[in-house]
């Protein structure tokens, strides 16, 4: 039996500059715990190089050791890091019970709608501006006016949910003006009404060509270089195990795979998905940079994996989410060309951390402007993936209609999203 500890979340900063820092989270067990703690990790520009997990299905002890994510631009906020973990983890209360996967409360949702004068790189600092203040973009539209002024429009949710009072409001407009410069020409918030169309965005809805390349799972292959998702080097070694030998009541699941940015949260919230509870676990990364991982897992009700169909569906699935996290592709809008990256929803809703910030990032770096961008959410198959589109603008140096051009900029953004 493990005990309660007296602080649920414990970081220790490492010693040297090289050296991994240490979280430590004591806290009541729920089913997806590890997935939601290595979300928040994920979210603050932190990458996993090892993690050890136990739980008895009361109690829940998960030490990671974490870097900085190579190339981040941000600061680690610790002090918020930490917060944020705590948030996640359910009440000491909990220990009495076992605390099923609920369905969140859905959260009241809010339409800022700001105006600026023409700013390069201006839409990656609002998506990092406003998750600053703890606001999660949930859909929004950017577009150039006539007059060469920008215009946002971003339907946000509260995770301190406060913005039904005026002093929240009123703190969020004023950091916006005073953390943006005098290049503000407008800033409004006001709660959305039914009409605003749920998350579902009409305007990223994709033509069924479209849908067919991006989404054409049959010519995905899971053991395929990892250079073609944005690891930057050759999958060295790829193996998956399942064995249900070693424990009575768990299936072991035993992986070998290259390591990449957002690798645990995507085992994580796929054992999610699927209602799988992990009881051990352990995520390493070797000097060559591949990952093991060894998880004890039963299903809903404590039950072993048995059904070789349920085996094989699990581990498809994982693989996938090994290799094909995410979706990157240009396609021509008339004479224009668009940028769309599509990324998997959770099925609690949530979308994947850090895209919007990240692919912006790239843009700015590859000094490319973005005329216009709108964001939402598209059900394909049986699942929902948030669609990223972004309208570019041609440079004179730099062709947007040239193939060349076109692989090099989504290996770019493949690269940030994943390396």
């Amino acid at each position: 039996m493990l005990y309660p500890n007296d602080e649920v979340v414990v970081i220790r900063l490492g010693q040297e500059k090289e050296d991994p820092c240490k979280i430590t989270v004591s806290c009541p067990d729920k089913l997806g715990l590890a997935c939601d703690l290595s979300r928040v990790i994920f979210e603050f520009g932190l990458s996993v190089v090892r993690a050890d997990l136990s739980t008895d299905g009361k109690w829940c002890y998960v030490i990671f050791w974490v870097m900085p994510i190579a190339g981040s631009a941000q600061p680690i906020r610790w002090a918020l890091l930490k917060k944020h973990l705590v948030s996640t983890c359910p009440p000491s209360s909990a220990i009495f019970y076992y605390v099923a996967n609920q369905e969140p409360k859905p959260k009241q949702v809010y339409l800022l709608q700001t105006c600026f004068e023409d700013q390069f790189g201006l839409l990656n600092n609002v998506s990092q501006l406003l998750w600053e203040m703890d606001l999660t973009i949930i859909k929004g539209k950017f577009w150039t006016m006539p007059d060469r002024n920008l215009m946002y429009l971003f339907y946000i949710t509260d995770n301190r949910e406060l913005l039904h009072t005026e002093t929240r409001q009123n703190e969020v407009c004023y950091r916006v003006k005073t953390n943006l410069g005098q290049s503000i020409t407008y800033c409004q918030l006001w709660l959305t009404t039914p009409e605003f169309g749920g998350l579902n965005c009409t305007a990223t809805t994709l033509s069924p060509s479209v849908i067919e390349d991006m989404f054409n799972y049959s010519g995905l292959e899971p053991d395929m270089d990892f250079k073609s998702v944005g690891s930057g080097g050759k999958l060295d070694s790829f193996s998956m195990v399942t064995d249900n030998n070693l424990s009575p009541s768990h299936t072991l699941l035993q992986i070998l795979c290259k390591d990449r940015k957002g690798l645990l949260y995507d085992l994580m919230r796929t054992l999610k998905d699927y209602n799988i509870q992990v009881s051990y676990g352990r995520f390493s990364r070797n000097v060559d940079g591949n990952c093991e991982v060894d998880l004890f897992f039963s299903q809903a009700g404590g039950r072993k994996i048995l059904d070789p169909k349920k085996q094989d569906s699990l581990c498809s699935c994982l693989k996938m989410e090994i290799t094909h996290p995410l979706r990157v592709m240009f396609v021509d809008r008339g004479p224009d060309t668009e940028l769309l990256v599509a990324t998997p929803i959770e099925r609690c809703g949530r979308g994947r951390p850090r895209v919007l910030y990240d692919v912006t990032r790239v843009l700015e770096i590859l000094n490319i402007g973005i005329f216009m961008a709108d964001f939402g959410r598209n059900v394909i198959g049986d699942y929902q993936w948030e669609v990223f589109r972004f309208l570019l603008i041609d440079r004179q140096d730099l062709s947007l209609k040239s193939i060349h051009s076109r692989n090099q900029i989504a290996e770019c953004v493949r690269d940030m999203l994943m390396r």
